[in-house]
């Protein structure tokens, strides 16, 4: 494919994607791939986000999804558009030129990248690896190393722009399963917060939601006393119901 380019500046595109197991916050990330002419050493591959240039007629939400689904194999998932990166030497470090001399027509060339995350039911989904990433794995978000070019800087604007819109705009329903207990929803909302809630307050507030629906449904096949679920409705009635 024709990369979208002018004589100065190359516009990519990279996606931080969160999942949920449950009990830990985790980031999707890949290792980066050797070339087929065998003329890099494997010592200059680092760990990144999923992330290309944009190819010429194409739009930034198409050059999203086709990173996800080239580099991952995920497809059909929650994306949204949340900040640009343009310092101009965001991929001039030594070993990030070595690998792009590999894989890039003009690999001096300015980057300015646009941000995409992504929320994914981590049961749905099982990512794979392809064309420049070798391996496609979940991380903890505490443990994520350092990565390619500034992507560092994009996953930790990604985490802030998630704690923000969280409660604002309800995005944490994404990560869970469609029917969750209020213990899940709670582990979520601290493990993104970083932080302990208050049990009490938390389920206080959360049943005042128009949009968490109770169920007649129970935990099946735990071993502690089975907890209500729930699920969300988007379509609800956004009010907060008052007592």
């Amino acid at each position: 494919m024709t990369h979208l380019t002018n004589s100065q500046v190359d516009i990519s595109v990279d996606c931080v994607v969160f999942g949920f197991d449950g009990e830990q916050l985790k980031l999707l990330l890949i290792d980066q791939k050797l070339p087929e002419t065998g003329n890099l050493s494997p010592e200059v591959l680092q760990i990144a986000l999923p992330g290309d240039l944009m190819n010429a007629g194409e739009s930034l939400d198409a050059c999203a999804a086709r990173v996800l689904k080239e580099l991952t194999s995920l497809e059909g998932i929650y994306l949204k558009q949340f900040y640009a990166f343009g310092d101009p030497n965001r991929v001039s470090d030594l070993k990030d030129q070595e690998w792009l001399r590999s894989f890039r027509v003009n690999p001096e060339r300015r980057v300015i990248t646009v941000a995409y995350y992504s929320l994914v039911k981590m049961d749905d989904y099982v990512p794979q690896a392809s064309s420049f990433a070798s391996s496609a794995k979940w991380t903890d978000i505490q443990d994520v190393p350092e990565l390619a070019f500034d992507h560092n800087d994009i996953a930790d604007k990604a985490i802030a722009v998630l704690r923000q819109e969280l409660t604002t705009k309800h995005i944490g329903f994404e990560l869970l399963p469609e029917k969750f207990t209020l213990s899940q929803l709670q582990t979520l909302y601290e493990t993104i917060l970083d932080k302990k809630l208050d049990k009490r307050n938390f389920r206080k507030n959360i049943k005042k939601m128009d949009q968490v629906i109770p169920l007649d449904e129970k935990q099946q096949g735990v071993l502690h006393k089975p907890a209500q679920l729930f699920r969300f409705d988007r379509d609800a009635n956004e009010n907060v119901k008052e007592e």
